[in-house]
């Protein structure tokens, strides 16, 4: 099976082929580092990066790009609305470059946390203002952009494909326009290209056209082909960014060079918080350092990835717990295997468990070729670890070849491609409360042996094992340990 991945831009499922043969290049939109990151970003970034290591998993040379944004220009809508890293500078009381600096490094721990392998390229809007400069000037001999009283529009009357990627038309665009931006631009529908500096602005750089910055959407258009061409690969970002954000990227970047932008446009889905989508503005944003405090951030990873990308992920506390033991249940299988590799004698890969391994291993490998569906491939984790779990509780021998394999495995498909088992677990405890339930169960377990109820007995011995207990039946009684 060759990978498919669902293509915003047709929005049909397509068989991936790259440009270049072997090559992949991939920009991702980045955040714009005014405060902490929050689970939308992680919902993000978790996603391009399962995205970013199967295709280096399948062999791929990838370029991974994703930007920073740290200059203030106007968000909203591009034209209107509030500086948000200028704001939140001055309530902070420090320069914007400053607030920049914290709240990136912030951002780049709470990656780290998560287990986001860092891109390739990382660049900042601040350090390309003479490339969005130079795309601009294109803009505007070709006839696609005008400049007014400092500033620079694009004509999107120029460009009969604009609303190609959201599919809307230009008509809704001009029939929702704010009535405040229409004075200045030929067509309410218009966007800006480049924003003129009133008094008090204070990121703002020279131009042809006077002091100012840029607007939103020029930033990603000419970093994108500064590193990856004018045409490359994969344009990844949130639902939430294909208007007006992306749409203005295929429109500008097509206008200047002729060319096609993007080949597969990728989107996740939004974050919701107890069915309630999330926003800075609702008041329910939840950021990842106080997420952290409660959860182990590899649980967040986990829970985002045990839901297909493109569908809404809901965060709870019940969520969250649940995800919580699922993991724990899967860590539980792998540190036992790592265990008894430690203890296993040499010997010969069982034949029976090589094929068995090679199953789940091909099952796992198509769920992600379809469209990266993590959720069906966390699913078959866990019906590798039911086989495992019930050939390391059969009582037969299991050589130190067998059981490598069987790590192998883990390390393959949930460590270097999901992220989800590291190379390093920590070990289980228990509590004084824990041991006598376990005894408990154990005291029952050897009255229900006694009676001949074996088929009983070995469902609580199993049971027991899937919570990470293991129970070895001996002359002298049973015993059990904690799997490390």
């Amino acid at each position: 099976m060759t990978l498919r991945v669902y293509n915003s831009l047709t929005r049909t499922k397509e068989e991936f082929k790259p440009l270049h043969e072997g090559m992949v290049g991939m920009y991702v939109c980045g955040p714009t580092v005014y405060d902490h990151a929050h689970i939308g970003h992680a919902k993000v970034y978790v996603t391009f990066d399962v995205v970013n290591r199967y295709l280096r998993y399948l062999g791929y040379r990838v370029r991974y790009v994703q930007n920073i944004t740290d200059v203030g220009h106007l968000t909203d809508n591009a034209d209107a609305g509030e500086d948000k890293i200028l704001k939140r500078a001055i309530l902070e009381r420090v320069e914007p470059m400053e607030l920049v600096e914290k709240y990136m490094r912030s951002y780049f721990e709470d990656m780290d946390a998560l287990g986001v392998i860092r891109p390739d390229i990382s660049p900042r809007a601040s350090g390309h203002i003479p490339e969005q400069i130079e795309l601009i000037k294109q803009l505007i001999a070709k006839g696609h952009a005008y400049e007014v009283n400092g500033s620079v529009y694009f004509s999107v009357s120029s460009f009969p494909e604009y609303g190609k990627l959201s599919g809307r038309r230009v008509e809704e665009l001009r029939e929702g326009a704010r009535v405040e931006v229409i004075e200045e631009k030929r067509d309410p529908a218009d966007f800006a290209l480049w924003k003129r500096a009133e008094p008090g602005h204070i990121l703002k750089w020279n131009s042809p056209w006077g002091w100012g910055y840029p607007g939103w959407h020029a930033e990603c258009s000419a970093m994108a082909s500064k590193y990856l061409g004018e045409t490359f690969d994969i344009h990844g970002g949130g639902l939430e960014n294909i208007f007006p954000h992306n749409e203005c990227e295929v429109a500008q970047s097509e206008a200047a060079t002729g060319k096609p932008f993007a080949r597969y446009w990728l989107h996740n889905n939004m974050v919701t918080v107890d069915g309630v989508k999330m926003g800075k503005s609702l008041g329910n944003a939840i950021f990842l350092k106080d997420l952290f405090k409660r959860y182990p951030p590899l649980v967040i990873r986990f829970f985002i990835l045990s839901s297909h990308y493109r569908s809404t992920t809901d965060f709870s506390d019940e969520a969250l717990q649940a995800a919580q033991k699922g993991l724990e249940r899967l860590h539980g299988t792998v540190l036992l295997v790592r265990e008894r590799l430690s203890q296993a004698e040499s010997g010969t890969l069982d034949a029976q468990v090589a094929e068995m391994l090679a199953q789940h291993k091909q099952r796992f490998l198509e769920f992600l070729d379809d469209d990266f569906n993590t959720a069906a491939a966390i699913g078959e984790l866990f019906e590798l670890s039911r086989d495992v779990n019930t050939l390391l509780n059969s009582g037969q021998t299991v050589s130190r070849e067998t059981l490598q394999a069987i790590d192998n495995l883990y390390r393959e498909l949930g460590g270097q491609i999901l992220g989800i088992v590291p190379d390093s677990l920590p070990e289980k405890s228990v509590t004084g409360l824990d041991e006598a339930l376990i005894q408990l169960l154990l005291d029952t377990r050897a009255r229900l042996r006694q009676a001949k109820q074996w088929e009983l007995a070995d469902g609580i011995r199993n049971g027991l094992a899937e919570l990470g207990v293991i129970v070895e039946d001996r002359p002298e009684g049973s015993v059990w340990r904690i799997e490390k």
